[in-house]
């Protein structure tokens, strides 16, 4: 009878002694797995933060309808000025005419 109870706890102590064993070796897997995500968690913070900032820079810019916009703007632009080169060019010629026959007729 004592034999039996010294065989049924060594097998008590072998089965405690692994199950520490996987017990400890999982616990230390956790932590460092829990020390991982916190680093992953400071990371994703600096990115959530990086985006707002950025999100908030791109609420300036103006939206492609507005760059459009813009853009036909400018070519209206140029063509006007296009006209008033040709204009000014014009009264250029007209000026130097008249300056030209004051100083002949003047002399």
């Amino acid at each position: 009878m004592v034999n039996e109870l010294k065989e049924w706890l060594g097998l008590a102590a072998l089965a405690i002694s692994v199950g520490g064993f996987i017990y400890a070796w999982i616990t230390s897997r956790s932590k460092v797995n829990a020390e991982h995500l916190k680093s992953v968690d400071a990371t994703l913070a600096n990115h959530a933060l990086r985006i707002q900032a950025i999100e908030g820079e791109l609420k300036h810019l103006p939206a492609k309808d507005d760059v459009n916009d813009l853009k036909l703007a400018l070519a209206e632009l140029r063509g006007t000025v296009g006209r008033l080169d040709e204009s000014l060019n014009g009264i250029s010629r007209t000026v130097r005419r008249v300056e030209d026959f004051l100083m002949k007729e003047g002399s």
